[in-house]
């Protein structure tokens, strides 16, 4: 073959369809016929391949992706119908039976989240069982007899037409899912799947049935010709375009929308065949691509989150009117007489806790920890108000404003526990040794009125901790209970740690904005005197979980459980070849308890990486869900935990109060009643898979939209010089931490240096010819290149001189970020970026994003916070 240019993409995809396995780009040249000069674009257009997901990348070796997303946009719809010709069989689509074991996975886990290890759950609610009717060929004579076998599991399409279901075990193979075969079933279908041949490279089969359906809502480019519409969609997964019924072609505001305009639009009839596609209907009109709120309203959108309450929940909520009812108080305890501060963060919205400690004449500590009480006010008569609290699960904190779970009737004023009014609580009220441990405690239907509404900042500076936030008169006068309140918070605090409690210290980002945009991202200032005023809530907060869950066990009453499992010793391998890698000797088996875990942070408190060990240790480490079963919190060392700290924005404190309610009811016979009503398991089974679903959709939609802020101001940083820290390998490149601004960024591979190879274990990326190394943990510096809006990343290359640091001009290293430069960088031809450039590389979400731990934070930790503990 006469060498030539690089080749078309068509080209590269068949090689690698004819492959038996993974290719080296030399070997990939080779087949080619690529000039030497030539492989350095054969790599840039190999990187795009794994960027759109059609490749998976080891080091310098690639293979098909069997997951990723893919930015060639979708087919334009048959107009006039929903139906469309089955799709022509073209160069590009997978062979028969390619290898089907799991592909390493592109997508970078973000460093800093609690991964969910539970396979989806259909709950009570969940969609009716849809058959998936099989098209034409839908059906394979092969593998036919008693040898078929069937499973349930997630579907995950390949945008070049073929799908994969997950095998429930981690170690199992994946099912081939051919076009032809997936009948009706969408990416992120929850689906059943008879296999129906197999063979040295795997398992096929075909859907036989769509349990649930995984996307009802989707986003993209709305485009009008004729009397026709569709939806091209921004995720090529889904099948698509979304073809829009004449008679249901408006959104909600009655705002048909313009072709080239971005668009939500929810499926109103799911495809039945392989030859179909799905109708929809507009949800909601957006705006140009591109911009700032159009980003983040979709996002809102696709998850299903409106951030008004519906008519009938804020009527319901209204219906108390502004003070609590007088016949509300009956039957309960007063404690007004007890001060009771809240004591939250300068800019909360809402009060759901309040606190106040004294001695006791032995020594020890009387405890009062008041609750707002949500659940005489949320209750299951209440049908719109509960039903709204239940689908949203908890409140979302965005960049630039709150999305409460309650309407603010309640969330601010009527659930709130403001200062010097009487409001209704739940109060854990507890008598403490010297020693801390716990000598009586009971829960009281209470109201109170609490004293005084302190922040941090004002305690902490009462307290002596500090000399930085202005002075709180409230908290100066109240400075002697409030040090009995720390001291005792440091003794509980001093029992969970040495139980072996974790305490991962992380960096906090801020999204400063003005006018609603963001103007800088940096890492939230430590004031270790606000620092302790914050611990003393959280401590106290932890305590009266504890409390709670360990008085509803003593009882045998039923409840939901804030359960969190030991880490996965899969993932701690990781962990374990990155200290061999640094000379550190670990012992996995002794991460396997909380005592162990913690005294391994604490080795690596000292040490030059201690970021980066950190970071890999916590993502070992499983996600924290509810469950009526007990079964333990690894993180905090406790046998027994739940959530009861924060009903306003939580529904599953709210549901165990309701619990706390009914037993403390005087009467027997109206307890049974009450319990009968209340603490059916069953309810709360489905309380707590659905309030665990809903907090990582919370958790997925703070970060993206965080990310999403992210990059718009980095738009106008395209150019400038950063220094970071080295803080993940993907296929496709690393990931780079930012110093200040506080940002992931992107670096290829081919950014690093041409002949650079991420390693097999994702711990270093080496150069082939001079044997130099980046591992995770080293400093590097970086150009900023580019920022794709529709990807949630930005791009930089590695800046020239070893290990990515720059020289000045008498040759001397420097790290310095140019902040004076001018606005509206140029490439080298002089022409000037277009500021978010990424929009024309296709509208998939590239899932291969930055590491996403780094969304906003506000409230306390424990259970009294937005720490989801």
């Amino acid at each position: 073959m006469p060498r030539k240019a690089l080749p078309s993409r068509t080209h590269v995809l068949d090689v690698f369809e004819q492959a038996d396995g993974a290719l080296h780009t030399n070997e990939v040249a080779e087949r080619l016929g690529v000039a030497e000069e030539s492989i350095p674009g054969l790599l840039r257009l190999l990187d795009d391949l794994v960027f759109d997901g059609i490749l998976v990348a080891r080091g310098q070796r690639f293979k098909l992706d069997s997951r990723g997303p893919a930015s060639a946009p979708a087919a334009p719809p048959t107009l006039h119908a929903a139906k469309l010709p089955a799709p022509a069989k073209k160069k590009g689509l997978p062979p028969k039976s390619p290898k089907r074991t799991k592909a390493h996975d592109p997508d970078p886990k973000p460093l800093f989240e609690e991964e969910a290890e539970e396979e989806p759950s259909r709950g009570p609610g969940a969609a009716k069982r849809v058959s998936a009717r099989r098209g034409p060929g839908g059906v394979s004579s092969r593998g036919a007899g008693p040898s078929r076998t069937r499973r349930e599991g997630l579907l995950k399409i390949n945008p070049r037409g073929f799908g994969f279901v997950a095998s429930p075990t981690a170690t199992g193979d994946d099912v081939f899912i051919g076009a032809e075969s997936l009948g009706g079933a969408m990416h992120g279908d929850q689906v059943i799947v008879e296999v129906v041949a197999r063979g040295t490279r795997g398992a096929e089969g075909q859907i036989v049935e769509v349990v649930k359906r995984g996307v009802t809502r989707v986003s993209g480019i709305l485009q009008r010709k004729g009397k026709s519409a569709w939806v091209d969609l921004d995720d090529p997964r889904i099948r698509g375009p979304v073809v829009l019924a004449r008679e249901i072609d408006q959104s909600v505001e009655g705002n048909s929308g313009e072709s080239g305009q971005v668009v939500v639009a929810e499926i109103t009839r799911f495809p039945e065949n392989p030859g179909e596609n799905p109708e929809g209907r507009l949800v909601a009109v957006l705006g140009r691509p591109g911009e700032l709120s159009v980003e983040v309203n979709k996002v809102l959108l696709i998850a299903g989150i409106e951030e008004v309450h519906s008519a009938e929940a804020v009527a319901d909520a209204e219906s108390y009117g502004a003070e609590v009812p007088k016949e509300m108080l009956e039957g309960r305890e007063d404690l007004t007489h007890i001060p009771l501060p809240t004591i939250d963060p300068d800019d909360a919205r809402d009060h759901d806790d309040a606190i106040w400690v004294e001695r006791t004449d032995s020594g020890g500590y009387e405890v009062w920890i008041a609750i707002a009480d949500v659940s005489s006010y949320v209750r299951p008569e209440k049908k719109a108000l509960d039903d709204e609290a239940r689908d949203r699960g908890c409140s979302i904190y965005l960049p630039d404003r709150a999305i409460p779970m309650l309407p603010r009737a309640l969330s601010s004023n009527l659930c709130s526990l403001l200062p010097d009014v009487v409001r209704l609580c739940l109060c854990v009220h507890a008598e403490l040794d010297a020693r801390g441990t716990i000598k009586k405690s009971r829960i009281v239907r209470g109201y109170m009125k609490s004293a005084a509404k302190l922040t941090y900042g004002g305690v902490a500076r009462a307290l002596r901790f500090t000399d930085q936030p202005p002075k709180q008169p409230k908290a100066e006068a109240m400075v002697e209970g409030l040090k009995v309140a720390y001291e005792c918070s440091r003794l509980l605090r001093g029992r969970r740690m040495k139980r072996g409690a974790l305490d991962f210290d992380l960096p906090e980002p801020v999204i400063k904005l003005v006018d609603g945009k963001p103007v800088d991202v940096t890492k939230r200032a430590k004031d270790e005197g606000v620092k302790k005023a914050y611990q003393l809530i959280e401590e106290l907060m932890i305590f009266a979980n504890e409390v709670v869950a360990r008085w509803l066990l003593d009882r045998e009453l039923p409840g939901v459980y804030r359960v969190h499992l030991p880490p996965d010793p899969l993932k701690l391998m990781r962990l374990q070849a990155m200290c061999e890698v640094l000379g550190i000797d670990l012992d996995v088996d002794s991460l396997q308890t909380p005592k162990g875990l913690s005294e391994t942070l604490k080795a690596f408190a000292d040490h030059p990486n201690a970021a980066v060990l950190n970071n890999l240790l916590l993502r070992s480490m499983k996600q924290a869900t509810y469950d009526t079963a007990n079964l333990g919190h690894f993180g905090l060392a406790s046998d027994a935990y739940l959530h009861f700290t924060s009903p306003i924005r939580r529904y599953p404190d709210l549901v165990v109060h309701r619990v706390c309610h009914a037993a403390l009811t005087k009467d027997e016979k109206a307890k049974k009643k009450a319990l009968a009503r209340d603490a059916k398991p069953e309810d709360l089974q489905d309380a707590a898979i659905r309030s665990s679903a809903a907090e990582r959709r919370a958790m997925e939609v703070e970060r993206e939209i965080a990310d999403i802020y992210r990059c718009f101001y980095m738009i106008d940083r395209i150019g400038e010089r950063f220094e970071g820290t080295v803080s993940a390998f993907v296929g496709a490149g690393a990931f780079v931490t930012l110093d200040d601004p506080f940002v992931d960024v992107m670096v290829k591979t081919e950014d690093l240096g041409f002949d650079y190879v991420i390693e097999d274990d994702g711990l270093m990326a080496t150069s082939k010819r001079s044997g130099a190394a980046i591992r995770l943990g080293d400093r590097i510096v970086v150009d900023v290149t580019d920022v794709a809006i529709l990807r949630r990343t930005v791009y930089a290359k590695k800046a020239r001189g070893e290990g990515g640091l720059f020289e000045d001009d008498g040759g001397r290293p420097r790290f310095k970020n140019v902040k004076d430069r001018a606005r509206g960088s140029r490439d080298a031809k002089g022409k000037k970026f277009p500021g978010g450039g990424g929009l024309g590389r296709g509208r998939d979400r590239d899932k291969g994003g930055p590491p996403k731990g780094h969304g906003p934070k506000k409230g306390k930790g424990g259970g009294g916070g937005k720490k989801r503990r």
